[in-house]
């Protein structure tokens, strides 16, 4: 539908009768064209004319571009949200960075295709020791979204787990640490990496598990490696089929085996993402 459209943009002639422009199509006709469109391209073309600038405000365009349990993220994410608001400012204000349960996570529609992603910061996981200032520090990082991250210094007994209760809608989502080998340091007004307590990482491998309310399971596990970089290691994968209840995900990361210790680790959060747009997950 994109491909069509844009070449009636660049061939108003075969289409539109002499005399006539694009600006003269009904908004009613140009909404219904704009519908098969994602948000991006939408926005886009609303910039060629006010006839497509009205189109782009059309609640049918916008409604079939949010989650069918819309209305249940606003109630999640939100304790006062306007009642007035139109679609398109619906879908605006569900793309941002909407915090809840007490600013230890944040929830988003990822732009182009409207699809739900979750994130949780390590201060709403439970994190063994983490109290314990001889083995873990909280330290701040603007290389994460909660602007805070948990450093392991040196432990025998590694043990993350969490859980969230949440209204996904409908469809296949992965879990995610998100996990850096190192300390992570400014010097000179440059990122550098301080590997001195990195170790134990290679002996035994992480072991993730996951499992949701409605029974699915997942375990699988992992060594660490390549110190320096943030990684997303793959937590499982679970599947919505009815977004009218709540998904209740219970996840952790372990390695228990006491026979060594291991140390410098820097664990940020937990990202809950939409399976089909693993790939988009470079950037993150």
């Amino acid at each position: 539908m994109g491909t069509i459209f844009s070449s009636i943009l660049g061939h108003p002639d075969a289409c539109v009768s002499p005399g006539t422009s694009l600006g003269d199509l009904p908004e009613s006709c140009v909404a219904s064209v704009l519908e098969y469109m994602d948000p991006q391209e939408i926005c886009k073309v609303a910039l060629l004319n006010r006839a497509f600038r009205g189109a782009s405000f059309a609640d049918f365009v916008w409604e079939s571009k949010l989650p069918l349990n819309y209305e249940a993220l606003i109630e999640k994410l939100f304790d006062n949200f306007p009642s007035n608001l139109c679609k398109k400012e619906i879908y605006s204000r569900l793309c941002r960075r909407n915090f809840f349960d007490g600013a230890t996570k944040e929830a988003w529609l990822e732009k182009r295709s409207g699809k739900t992603c979750l994130l949780i910061s390590s201060y709403g996981l439970a994190i063994t020791g983490i109290e314990d200032r001889r083995y873990w520090n909280r330290i701040p990082s603007g290389e994460s979204r909660f602007e805070s991250i948990a450093y392991l210094q040196q432990t025998w007994w590694f043990e993350v787990n969490g859980e969230v209760e949440f209204p996904f809608p409908v469809g296949s989502y992965s879990l995610f640490f998100r996990l850096h080998l190192g300390k992570r340091t400014k010097r000179f007004c440059r990122q550098v990496c301080n590997s001195e307590h990195v170790h134990g990482w290679d002996i035994k491998p992480v072991k993730f598990q996951l499992a949701t309310s409605d029974g699915q399971h997942a375990t699988s596990q992992c060594y660490l490696r390549e110190p320096g970089s943030w990684i997303l290691y793959h937590g499982g994968d679970f599947v919505v089929e009815n977004s009218a209840v709540l998904t209740k995900v219970k996840f952790s990361m372990t390695q228990i085996d006491c026979t060594h210790t291991k140390g410098g680790l820097c664990v940020d959060s937990v990202l809950i993402y939409p399976s089909e747009l693993k790939k988009s997950l470079k950037r993150f």
